[in-house]
């Protein structure tokens, strides 16, 4: 959990020192080698795997699917994907699959999962604290000179033009060419941020109310604010009052209510309030080249017509429509940012469902959302905090490629089958069974 919320940061960083190339690929891949480790001396561990459940079975499902896609020929489904993007895409869509088995077989040997949610907070507050540092006293030229633009570019081949090589996303246009910065920490990206905050503030909110809590809980929800993600206040929003129903508590719900009215006056004030920054002259000719194209971004961040709202509905609507034209799908590797890296057509974008639609068919998609579902049945009378960031997690990846999050994808899924492996509230053995069941757990 810690090494992915430095991770984008750290490989910057060493693009930067001259570390690139396949070097650079074979030092990214640590956290699938880590995971992929921690599975087998796990599973040797354990040696066996735990009752089987629903969830375990369309996890399975989803897993045999996604397989299939990969070895099917691109040409069977008018796919364009290169060897390259088929394994991006393999990978992308199976680490959430190696997290929550992870979670399974570790749930079987330690009990951990309050120090899951603890570990949670701790990043998050990390993440916060170093982001909001950044927007308050770093300037935006010190990052166009770091090794992050050449990061993106030359090794993710992602091709940034309106802000230098970074992230157009890295600040709010407000639509007078005095852009204001947003968040983004050690992710590299507003987005990714968000999405960690609202994760570990729905656990904040779970627990008994305390001065350092909410003193925690402050830190974290300032620093959301000002990542300006919309998306991600409208999640934690529902996340609380999915946990108020879960915890069968008002004050979750309360939160909510109170975080959205704040969050609305916020994003209202913001392009006043803002930290701001400004384009360089080569910047601002992209800008005003970019405005005389497609339209000047309306600065009214409840406007229909924003530019960010309109393309986020864009994308999902286009999506929804390709995957219905097309229900068997295309092939691993022809949506999203794995399409884009690789040079062919992007099918589509952003949604998690679907890239999914389009990468694995309706099939794909299908079984992804049944075994979602699969595990927020089991969630639900096992742990509050997880089932409502698990549901706030689901609702952003309408919009976003939310397991194109390493943290979110290894944190929440892992999260998820770990608590999975605990009987709920009420049923634990009593009598003779609850004594077999201590005897095995100290069996050499």
């Amino acid at each position: 959990m810690v090494g992915l919320a430095l991770h984008n940061a750290a490989m910057a960083q060493l693009w930067d020192l001259g570390v690139r190339g396949s070097a650079l690929d074979v030092a990214a891949a640590w956290k699938e080698a880590l995971l992929l480790v921690a599975l087998i001396v796990v599973a040797w561990h354990v040696r066996r795997w735990p009752a089987v459940k629903a969830a375990d079975v369309l996890a399975a499902a989803y897993t045999v699917v996604i397989l299939g896609y990969w070895l099917v020929p691109q040409s069977w489904l008018d796919g364009a994907a290169t060897t390259r993007g088929e394994l991006l895409a393999l990978r992308h869509h199976l680490f959430p699959v190696a997290a929550y088995a992870l979670g399974r077989l570790v749930s079987e040997a330690w009990p951990i999962r309050e120090r899951v949610g603890r570990l949670i907070a701790i990043t998050a507050l990390a993440v916060a604290v170093v982001g909001l540092f950044d927007v308050a006293f770093i300037p935006l030229q010190t990052w166009r000179d770091s090794g992050v633009p050449g990061w993106y570019r030359e090794q993710l081949g992602l091709d940034y033009e309106g802000l230098s090589g970074l992230p157009e996303n890295w600040v709010f246009n407000t639509g007078d060419e005095n852009p204001i910065r947003r968040l983004v920490s050690t992710f590299l990206s507003p987005l990714a941020s968000a999405y960690v905050l609202v994760v570990a503030l729905i656990y904040v909110f779970s627990r008994p109310f305390s001065l350092w809590w909410g003193l925690l809980a402050v830190v974290l929800y300032v620093a959301l604010l000002y990542t300006h993600t919309r998306a991600a206040l409208a999640a934690l929003f529902v996340g609380l009052v999915v946990l108020a129903i879960a915890q069968r508590r008002a004050a979750p719900a309360a939160i909510g209510v109170t975080s959205l009215v704040a969050a609305a006056l916020f994003v209202a004030v913001y392009p006043s309030i803002g930290p701001s920054t400004r384009y360089t002259p080569e910047e601002l000719e992209w800008q005003r080249q970019n405005a005389a194209q497609h339209g000047v971004s309306s600065g009214d961040p409840f406007a229909g017509h924003e530019a960010s709202t309109e393309s986020h509905w864009r994308n999902l609507r286009d999506g929804v429509r390709v995957v219905v034209r097309h229900p068997q799908g295309y092939g691993l590797g022809n949506a999203g940012v794995v399409a884009k890296r690789t040079g062919v057509v992007i099918r589509a974008g952003e949604s998690t469902y679907t890239e999914l639609g389009v990468d694995a068919g309706v099939a794909g998609a299908a079984a992804f959302v049944l075994w979602s579902v699969a595990v927020l049945a089991g969630l639900w009378r096992r742990e509050a905090w997880v089932a409502a960031a698990w549901v706030a997690v689901l609702l952003l990846g309408l919009q976003t490629d939310i397991i194109g999050v390493h943290w979110i994808a290894f944190t929440v899924w892992f999260a998820a089958g770990l608590v999975l492996g605990t009987r709920p509230p009420g049923d634990e053995p009593v009598g003779p069974t609850a004594a077999r069941d201590e005897l095995a757990a100290h069996e050499p």
